[in-house]
């Protein structure tokens, strides 16, 4: 089961109680106090693991604790601390503050680390307490009590291209057919219920990470269809690609126009992406209709099909690509990076695309 959202209560260790204690060992007179302290209560971390991917494994642990330290013993021996609670958590997680609302950590990178909560002291055993007027003290410290907080678990994917489009426009098929994603396909609309990422590989050592979340909907934003819930997690994404079916009973005008509005709605940053436009399922359509159909597209948007064929694409059919030979001016975010056509059953212009979508990616970590 996939799970994005979690709440739980966390708590570190209390600190172990001192001890009360003094000396008896034969021929020591007065041999006075030595009671040991009390251990230190265990720490919570966070640690951010790739090899984790859902939040579902909270959902019956409401309540996580760390140990609590272990109370101290005579001849001055302190008692065990607790061991620290580690939380292990998928990479795009952030823990937030049930009271404040406010993100405390932000969990990106795999391997990272940090201290959330920190546990209670242990109390101080009588041996601390000892003085010229009170030789034989008969009290110790208790532990100090742990911190309890109450936190959010919020789940972002981390992807460098996620897919929008309308549902059943081909995007798992897409994501199945250049990456390593096997996400379930069928010929009816939601068939994707939950987000999946795929890694595509550009050669023996270049890589991107692609995003298919469920379909879009006009007033997604508003929580129509599967809505909000999964359109966070192409949130964190800089680069999305909108698929526009060309054999859909939509308008193709009414396609682009209304993902790019329920985007917009959503997140005003994610409105500034730069984007890229793949015209999905042009195998379906007539050979004798796809030139005019593609080209009255690029109308719309008021490009021109491109002249270039860098990136191979499948030269009967027209397309679009941002000049990129001056790197130190970018690509016009306003405008697409490219317009293809492609077909993820005949596999046309899916190569082209791959390569295409990775020199993108490669400018933006630039």
């Amino acid at each position: 089961m996939f799970t994005d959202s979690v709440e739980l209560t966390v708590s570190s260790g209390k600190g172990g109680q001192g001890c009360v204690a003094f000396r008896r060992e034969k021929f020591v007179l007065n041999g006075g106090p030595n009671g040991g302290d009390g251990g230190k209560g265990g720490d919570v971390y966070f640690k951010c693991d790739n090899n984790t991917h859902t939040l579902s494994h909270f959902q019956r642990r409401m309540h996580i604790k760390a140990d609590n330290g272990v109370q101290g013993e005579g001849s001055r021996m302190t008692g065990k601390s607790g061991a620290k609670k580690i939380i292990i958590v998928p990479p795009g997680t952030q823990i937030i503050d049930m009271e404040t609302g406010d993100i405390l950590f932000d969990m990106v990178k795999n391997g990272q680390e940090e201290k959330f909560i920190q546990g209670g002291k242990g109390g101080l055993g009588n041996t601390h307490f000892k003085s010229p007027t009170n030789q034989r003290p008969t009290y110790a410290q208790p532990g100090e009590k742990g911190e309890t907080r109450s936190i959010k678990l919020d789940l972002k994917l981390i992807a460098d291209i996620g897919l929008v489009g309308f549902p059943n426009v081909g995007k798992s098929t897409l994501i199945s057919t250049v990456s390593n994603a096997r996400p379930e396909i069928a010929n009816y609309e939601f068939t994707t219920l939950t987000p999946k990422l795929g890694q595509v590989n550009i050669g023996d050592f270049e890589s991107f990470v692609m995003a298919d979340i469920p379909g879009i909907i006009g007033g997604a934003h508003e929580g129509k269809g599967l809505g909000i819930k999964f359109l966070r997690h192409i949130e964190r994404t800089k680069i999305l690609l909108y698929m526009v079916d060309l054999a859909s009973y939509r308008d193709l005008k009414e396609q682009i126009e209304t993902l790019k509005a329920e985007i917009a709605s959503f997140s005003d940053k994610m409105a500034e992406n730069k984007f890229a436009i793949a015209l999905t399922r042009v195998d379906i359509i007539p050979i004798e209709d796809r030139t005019e159909l593609v080209n009255s597209f690029l109308n719309l948007l008021g490009l021109e099909a491109s002249t270039t064929n860098e990136f191979k694409f499948d030269s009967e059919l027209p397309y679009f690509v941002q000049n990129s030979a001056d790197e130190t001016l970018g690509f016009d975010k306003t405008l697409p990076y490219l317009v293809a056509p492609i077909s993820s059953a005949t596999f046309t212009n899916i190569e082209a695309l791959k390569y295409s979508l990775f020199n993108l990616v490669q400018a933006d970590r630039k």
